[in-house]
């Protein structure tokens, strides 16, 4: 009887305190000297988010104007995310997403770099939108473990060494 109260207990919290995450991975590419970054979002929150930079209404499924969502899309991005690699800041480029279930896949690419020794990120993606947002990034070099990032309200920027 507890397990099935536990289990209510635990539902009717979700409903209430919805969880807000993203999750970001990042790879070098020894052959293009660039970071290749690819960003998992929840494409209903970042809906709240766009709106509320471009003030307007946006649906992301069904755009009336698909270039205009691209440009919104871009401009957000980039305005939210930057990478150091050696304590050098890099130029990000973006290059498209694609829609999976209820998230969707955003890719990014970096100027070149050298070979990291040190991966920092600032990502400030939803912080302003929902309490709570939690930026989880993984970092990719040499190995097929990561190197792990928490970034969240009042802890937007980290740093991984290889």
């Amino acid at each position: 009887m507890q397990q099935v109260y536990i289990l209510i207990v635990g539902f009717w919290m979700t409903l209430i305190h919805p969880f807000f995450i993203s999750l970001t991975e990042m790879r070098y590419n020894s052959q293009s000297k660039k970071m290749e970054i690819a960003q998992k979002i929840f494409w209903d929150d970042l809906e709240v988010g766009l709106a509320k930079e471009f003030k307007g209404k946006v649906d992301f499924l069904n755009p009336t104007d698909k270039a205009k969502l691209e440009s919104q899309i871009k401009t957000y991005l980039l305005k939210h995310n930057q990478v150091w690699v050696n304590g050098k800041l890099l130029t990000l480029n973006y290059l498209g997403h694609e829609v999976e279930e209820d998230a969707a896949w955003f890719y990014l690419e970096s100027s070149q770099a050298e070979t990291p020794k040190t991966v920092e990120m600032k990502n400030t993606i939803l912080l302003e939108d929902f309490d709570g947002q939690q930026n989880i990034v993984h970092v990719y070099f040499q190995s097929k473990s990561p190197r792990s990032m928490l970034l969240g309200k009042g802890e937007e920027k980290g740093k991984v060494e290889f």
